[in-house]
């Protein structure tokens, strides 16, 4: 997942319920069976953070470490029988759901066998030799292939040209992907996070680069990292879903290691970036609604962070760094969305912030990457990508118009902020990445055809608009086979998300692509709570608006029936995580609109888990979803929505759920208790109708005991 400037774009993505536990040296050999994996690696950035005002240069180890993620609140009580009791109880219940479990998925062998060969012959097709994004350092290429990091000379990657630097497999971390490569500006160090499936956390391991590349350190539970010099690291440290605390270690004689910065409040979340210039670190300090930065001057590492604005409540910004000016990508100003700004480095208050560049009205900013004299937009608008360049030294803007298939960018990094070509991948849910660069010089945009992915011809796609209950146009995103005939007869497969202002996922799968082929028609909704029209767009579907979520989801499938797309008794709900909020509301509320819904660690306790203020992400949480603990009118109306509190007796759809046994984020005792509960709805509905041949709607729970909330490896997701 791509950190940073993004994430902190979409709504600072980290508790959409994704990260896990270990210590060091279990850390080392953690991960569990990852080998071939799609590539995660290289985000374009680094930040998702956050901090409390406190008077600049009182900020060093002398912040107040109070970590709530996953602290345990100590209690005087002693273990009493009915804990126990509901221990044993736990016990028996996940042991009965995996019996009852291998006992079903017996019947679907045939059809998993044929689905897994497809998928496999799919995934050889699309990704052969898409290539992997990329780190260049002049005519140096730095990338990551199949748990390997290469160098090659220039983008000519053949095998008298290529060095390697890193293996997983031959490091002893066979069971590792890698998600993050940072190169120190004189390329004598390079730093690796390793992950797996089965923790949130990474490690990370500096290997010292030359002749012979050796291992020179390995640094346990890290989640971001920045070179501030060549030989100075700086690094955030991961405990229990949270980021708090920043350390400096060094690489020169006298090695040593110090505490730099230590976030106290709760809601925040710490992360390093470096400017594109490589002139400053910044230590983002984030909430959901609020950040904090602090300027590490990479010329002068050891001295303390400055201060660039206190945190003030709702007001996000982002720093990057030109010409002794900070570029300020904020929220500051009305309206509450993200504009690019700049002031002095010296003066950097937000009362010295100067206006650049505003966006337009429902647009979504993606990303932002500077140059030396320019920087690029990659931007949403109606759902088609396109690029702003705004030049610093013509003070013009110039707005390109990307492919019409495209839905999801991937930036590749750029260290040489002075380089006259940007690098990045587009995608789609049934389009595998394709390669393009924007030439400053040619002022064009191309495409890199280093070996033609098969782009799919007969796919059409199509963007329809949903009138919501309130009137507002919620936007639906649809694919289907052109080759289709008689629509209303078809499958359809409906996604939703929902939350924390974060987009739908639209990037390529082998599995959309095979329905595709199948026949299927494919509708992301993107609905109140999502961040794919901009800021206010999520606030318009969090807290006390969640409902406006479950109106715009109902709207666009009753719109899609409308129009032809398929029928009830052929859709299909999907959504993972906080998107079973609105997915399991729907199946309450409308039953009747879907057949069958697929949940990925769905989130369906809303209101028992923000009671419980000791789990990991609960304090951060109620910024999305309110304080029931304080408010009664807010804890009648998370009521009024839960999954769970809402669950009665009716006829419901077929219901699958993917669930796994160590997920910090999700607790599995929240959706063994939806489950137990819907499934006695569904008997008591059929037993109180007893009509002959009345259908009884399955209600199935896979228990993972491997994997966590994270993205899983290409061998994991398609055995699932």
């Amino acid at each position: 997942t791509c950190v940073g400037l993004r994430n902190l774009l979409q709504g600072l993505s980290f508790s959409v319920k994704y990260y896990s536990k270990h210590n060091h040296l279990q850390t080392v050999c953690l991960y569990s069976k990852i080998k071939h994996q799609k590539c995660h690696i290289l985000d374009c950035s680094g930040g998702t953070c956050t901090h409390r005002t406190v008077p600049p240069g009182s900020i060093v180890p002398w912040r107040f470490f109070s970590c709530k993620a996953g602290t345990k609140i100590p209690s005087k009580r002693k273990q009493n029988t009915s804990i126990t009791t509901s221990a044993h109880l736990y016990k028996d219940l996940l042991k009965s759901e995996q019996e009852n479990w291998n006992d079903i998925s017996e019947g679907y062998k045939a059809m998993t066998k044929r689905i897994k060969e497809k998928l496999e012959e799919l995934h050889n097709k699309c990704m052969f030799n898409s290539g992997s994004p990329r780190i260049r350092f002049g005519e140096n290429v730095y990338f990551e292939e199949n748990g390997c990091i290469f160098l090659s000379k220039g983008d000519d990657v053949d095998e008298g040209n290529v060095d390697i630097l890193f293996s997983t497999e031959d490091l002893g971390f066979s069971d590792a992907f890698i998600q993050r490569i940072r190169i120190s500006p004189d390329q004598r160090y390079m730093a690796i996070s390793l992950k797996s499936d089965n923790s949130e956390e990474a490690t990370c391991v500096i290997m010292k680069l030359g002749h012979f590349p050796a291992v020179e350190e390995v640094i346990p539970s890290v989640f971001s990292f920045e070179w501030a010099t060549n030989d100075v690291l700086y690094y955030t440290s991961q405990k229990n879903l949270k980021c708090q605390n920043v350390f400096m270690t060094t690489f020169t004689k006298q090695k040593h290691t110090e505490l730099v910065y230590t976030e106290q409040d709760a809601r925040f979340f710490v992360d390093i970036y470096c400017t594109k210039d490589r002139r400053f670190l910044t230590i983002n300090s984030n909430s959901k609604t609020t950040s904090e930065v602090w300027l590490v001057d990479c010329r002068h590492p050891f001295r303390l962070p400055a201060l660039v604005q206190a945190r003030t409540k709702g007001l996000i910004y982002h720093i990057e760094h030109r010409n002794d000016e900070l570029y300020i990508l904020t929220t500051y100003g009305e309206p509450a969305e993200y504009k690019l700004m700049k002031a002095p480095v010296a003066s950097s208050g937000m009362e010295n912030w100067q206006l650049v560049y505003a966006l337009e009205k429902k647009t979504k900013l993606v990303d932002l990457e500077m140059f030396s004299d320019r920087c690029i937009m990659f931007l949403k608008n109606a759902g088609h990508l396109y690029l702003n360049v705004i030049s610093f030294v013509s003070h013009s803007v110039q707005s390109i118009k990307l492919p019409t298939w495209a839905c999801e960018f991937e930036l590749e990094s750029h260290p040489e902020h002075t380089t006259s070509t940007c690098y990045f991948q587009l995608t789609s849910p049934v389009h595998p990445p394709k390669r393009f660069a924007y030439s400053f010089k040619e002022n064009n945009l191309i495409e890199q055809a280093v070996q033609e992915v098969p782009i799919i011809t007969n796919c059409h796609t199509t963007r329809l608009l949903a009138k919501s209950k309130d009137e507002t146009s919620v936007p639906i995103t649809v694919f289907h086979n052109m080759n289709s005939k008689e629509l209303h007869r078809k499958p359809l497969l409906v996604h939703v998300y929902g939350a924390y202002g974060i987009d739908l996922n639209m990037s390529f799968k082998e599995e959309k692509l095979m329905l595709i082929e199948e026949g299927w028609i494919l509708a992301y909704c993107h609905v109140r709570g999502g961040g794919e029209l901009g800021l206010s767009w999520h606030k318009d579907g969090c807290q006390q608006n969640k409902l406006k979520g479950l109106h715009d989801l109902k709207a666009c499938i009753t719109l899609l029936h409308e129009l032809g797309f398929s029928q009830p008794k052929y859709t299909a709900l999907a959504a993972a995580s906080a998107g079973g909020v609105l997915a399991g509301a729907l199946c309450n509320s409308d039953p009747e609109l879907i057949r069958a819904m697929v949940l990925q660690a769905p989130f369906v306790d809303v209101l028992n888990t923000m009671m419980k203020t000791h789990l990991p992400l609960t304090i951060e949480e109620q910024e999305e979803w309110g304080n029931p603990l304080a408010d009664e009118k807010c804890m009648k109306y998370i009521k009024s929505y839960c999954p769970y509190q809402n669950i009665k007796t009716q006829c419901y759809p077929s219901v699958f759920i993917t669930a796994y046994e160590n997920d910090q984020r999700i607790p599995l005792a929240g959706v063994l208790r939806y489950v137990q509960k819907l499934r006695k709805a569904v008997l008591d509905h059929a037993s109180n109708t007893n009509k002959k041949g009345n259908w009884i709607p399955n209600i199935i729970l896979d228990i993972q005991a491997n994997g966590s909330h994270c993205d899983s490896s290409w061998e994991d997701s398609l055995n699932e």
